[in-house]
């Protein structure tokens, strides 16, 4: 169900507006306020495009471009400039907004960021980029795990970004903590508009849960982000699929109560539950052991591949990145220090 794009909305619906934004070229912070303001003016025209939406998602990217710079005069914080003006569009639309910034880090690389504002501009959700799409990207592995917030009109929502949904542990986490909608933002480019479409599917149907999902679009000239707008139906039928036109907003109407209500009734294929009940139907209650030696091997930091030795690629040195020298240290935050709080800082 799709209601028309969600010109019919139901009591029950939730509204969502992916924008297809046309990819730009950000080098300097004027580049940046300019973007920033485009964002903005992309807000209201959600708004006026669809007076029933709840929520409007922004690709990754949507500020900075693909030039995966970390100059850090245009890298963003939570409480600059740039996240100021989205909380206020928001403000004046009455509208969520779901939007990505590359963030700066004073000890080391940027992260690649993304928040969710509520209807009055305060931060419901913050989250750091799990997975970098490498050896491409330079960003600083995420360290707040997967968070998940409560949406508009009762959903739960969790957002990951691009790369994280070629994961299926990424999807599988989401659903395990709650989220009914999973958003996915992505700067993606054509050659993986496959792996896109299927793993959007996928992550829907194996988790009884919506996805959202949405890339850049258009030419940068030189890097040509494919749009594709996409929204999965917790089946994993997809209810609405974008074009590669710039700057269009796709839009559905999607139901969290179905979600819910195929959680608790189904049977058949409700792999969500019965992945941590294998065979209840000969066992009192399913097997509720960890039969995954991947698991336990990455839980206790021993996770090796039997190739392991021949992997080629191991750090960022093929796409022009200097091998880094700094070891991985871990979280640094907890989700209750910033879920709902007002716009602040935080390292």
């Amino acid at each position: 169900m799709s209601g028309l794009g969600g010109l019919n909305k139901t009591p029950n619906g939730v509204v969502l507006g992916l924008v297809q934004l046309q990819l730009p070229n950000v080098v300097t912070p004027d580049d940046l306020a300019a973007q920033t303001q485009k964002v903005v003016s992309m807000v209201g025209k959600a708004r006026r495009n669809m007076p029933s939406m709840d929520l409007v998602v922004f690709p990754e990217y949507a500020l900075h471009g693909l030039s995966m710079d970390t100059n850090p005069e245009i890298m963003c914080k939570l409480d600059g400039p740039e996240v100021a003006a989205f909380s206020a569009a928001c403000r004046e639309h009455d509208l969520w907004g779901c939007f990505s910034i590359m963030e700066y880090n004073p000890h080391g690389n940027p992260y690649n960021s993304g928040i969710i504002l509520d209807n009055k501009g305060e931060l419901q959700l913050y989250y750091r980029k799990l997975h970098p799409w490498i050896p491409v990207e330079p960003w600083e592995p995420g360290n707040l795990g997967i968070p998940v917030c409560d949406g508009p009109n009762g959903s739960k929502i969790a957002l990951i970004i691009c790369h994280d949904g070629m994961f299926p542990e990424m999807a599988r986490e989401c659903a395990y903590k709650g989220a009914e909608i999973m958003l996915r933002t992505a700067g993606y480019t054509a050659p993986i508009r496959h792996s896109w479409q299927i793993t959007n599917q996928a992550n829907a149907f194996c988790n009884l849960m919506v996805t959202a999902s949405v890339c850049m679009c258009g030419s940068d000239g030189t890097f040509d982000s494919m749009g594709e707008g996409m929204i999965c139906n917790f089946d994993g039928t997809p209810l609405v699929m974008g074009s590669h036109r710039p700057d269009e907003i796709i839009t559905a109407e999607v139901r969290p109560d179905w979600v819910r209500e195929a959680r608790i009734h189904w049977g058949v294929e409700n792999n969500i539950y019965q992945f941590g009940h294998r065979g209840y139907v000969a066992v009192k209650g399913g097997a509720q052991d960890c039969p995954y030696t991947y698991m336990q091997d990455l839980v206790n930091g021993v996770y090796r591949l039997p190739w392991e030795d021949e992997v080629i690629h191991k750090d960022g040195s093929a796409c022009g990145f200097p091998p880094p020298t700094r070891t991985y240290q871990g979280s640094s935050i907890t989700e209750a220090s910033y879920s709902g709080s007002p716009l602040k800082e935080i390292s």
